[in-house]
């Protein structure tokens, strides 16, 4: 049950209703006309608490805690300390080169993958698995539709292949040694509460801890490494076997690395 309905912006257009009748479709949910109604009266008039908004050719998911909408901002930054010889704390501990294949189980709006993709190149390959339909939508059309002034970036975002999927089921079905790493990303178990960014996730996010048996899996597939990213001081990492801890050392967020 998504508790969601979706609508068009009060000055929405034909493509507006186009984008709006395209998200009722996927995901099942009631399409709203708008007649220029706040999204609190839409909210107490249907009983939800969530309202998809179609316009300018993108989607924006209303939540109780805030507008979520793609945007790649900090996997840009990202990108460009990369490209300046900075590095990047995730892509060190997987130690990801061009070429390589990433499984990445825990997609949200998509910023890992996208830094990700951008270092495995045009012959590497990134799958980004999110259990939330409504991330993934947004996420998955968000990417479509993004247009990145810089070649890299845009070409980063493009080779991302969005996939709605619950990773302990996905990586069951998949081979031995079949991906060079797996990646985890859950919510924290401590959320970073100044995560202003990561705050309107939290209600239709995924908060199930990993389990050991969704380790043992990732281990089963992944040829090289699997790493996990949690806050500098969870106890996560020593449950679930991670015991190469990399980061910068005043970071409040690490990875925990298993070679295989």
């Amino acid at each position: 049950m998504l508790n969601t309905i979706v609508t068009t912006d009060r000055k929405y257009h034909r493509d507006s209703i186009e984008l709006a009748e395209k998200a009722a479709e996927k995901l099942g949910i009631q399409l709203i006309k708008r007649n220029r109604a706040s999204l609190e009266t839409l909210r107490e008039n249907y009983g939800v608490e969530n309202v998809l908004i179609a316009k300018r050719g993108s989607y924006t998911l209303d939540t109780p805690e805030g507008e979520l909408f793609f945007h790649p901002n900090m996997a840009q930054l990202r990108i460009k300390n990369i490209r300046m010889g900075d590095g990047d704390h995730m892509t060190k501990a997987m130690d990801l080169r061009e070429g390589m294949s990433v499984l990445d189980c825990t997609l949200g709006f998509g910023a890992d993958s996208i830094v990700a993709s951008f270092v495995t190149g045009e012959t590497g390959s990134v799958i980004g698995l999110e259990a939330s339909p409504l991330i993934a939508f947004v996420t998955s059309e968000g990417m479509k539709q993004f247009l990145a002034t810089n070649y890299e970036l845009h070409s980063a975002i493009k080779r991302v292949q969005v996939i709605n999927a619950d990773y302990n089921d996905y990586l069951k079905q998949l081979p031995d040694k079949s991906v060079d790493v797996v990646y985890f990303d859950p919510m924290f178990r401590y959320p970073l509460r100044d995560s202003h960014n990561i705050n309107p996730l939290r209600s239709v996010a995924d908060h199930r801890p990993l389990s050991m048996s969704a380790v043992e899996e990732a281990k089963r597939v992944a040829r090289y490494r699997v790493v996990m990213k949690e806050t500098s001081h969870s106890k996560e990492f020593s449950r679930l076997g991670f015991g190469e801890i990399a980061g910068g050392k005043h970071s409040k967020v690490h990875y925990g690395v298993i070679r295989l």
